[in-house]
């Protein structure tokens, strides 16, 4: 079956993260994003795909700092909240219904109940005709300890990290489950 350039997001299981900024005028933001990936391990820095008419972008581009936040599938009705297109004035941490959680290195919140949070700085942009590309370096990582095991590794079973299919005319929300086998690094390097 061939799919026509609409039909094919509906393919690949996307992760779903929670964009805080802050205007310039003060003004909170929250915009839920999966068009997100790290650049390459140790996730010293992201990429961030957003639509040019976006406060989010706006907002980066002001003041350069932004937080990713790892939204627990618990969080999927503050997620929808927040992917309504309301005025820049509208505090969106205010109509989710969502608390702040403080950030060390940058002055953007994060948001409480969130699994994880990448305090960034926008180091680059690539502007296409409707979109545009932030390169962002994540100047701290905080994970919520009841998540994460003693050396850092997610207990994805408990926290039920965001993810979304998309369909043709509706998402479905879903999370990652364990399909049965565990590989170390080393095996893609193995010769046959």
């Amino acid at each position: 079956m061939d799919l026509h350039s609409h039909a094919r997001e509906q393919v690949l299981p996307l992760p779903v993260v929670l964009i805080s900024t802050i205007s310039k005028d003060g003004i909170r933001n929250i915009a839920p994003y999966s068009n997100f990936t790290p650049i390459l391990r140790p996730l010293d820095h992201i990429i961030l795909a957003s639509w040019i008419k976006r406060d989010t972008l706006n907002n980066i581009r002001e003041t350069k700092d932004f937080v990713v936040n790892i939204p627990p599938a618990s969080m999927v009705n503050e997620v929808m909240i927040c992917s309504r297109h309301y005025p820049p004035e509208i505090d969106e941490f205010e109509k989710a219904g969502l608390k702040s959680h403080d950030s060390k290195e940058i002055s953007v919140p994060g948001i409480a109940g969130s699994l994880a949070w990448m305090e960034c700085k926008m180091v680059e942009e690539i502007v296409r005709e409707k979109y545009s590309l932030i390169i962002g370096s994540v100047v701290r990582l905080e994970a919520d300890d009841l998540f994460f095991q003693p050396n850092g590794t997610m207990d994805y079973a408990k926290a039920n990290p965001l993810s979304v299919m998309l369909g043709s005319d509706s998402m479905e929300f879903t999370y990652p489950v364990f399909c049965g086998r565990s590989a170390r690094y080393e095996e893609m390097f193995e010769k046959e």
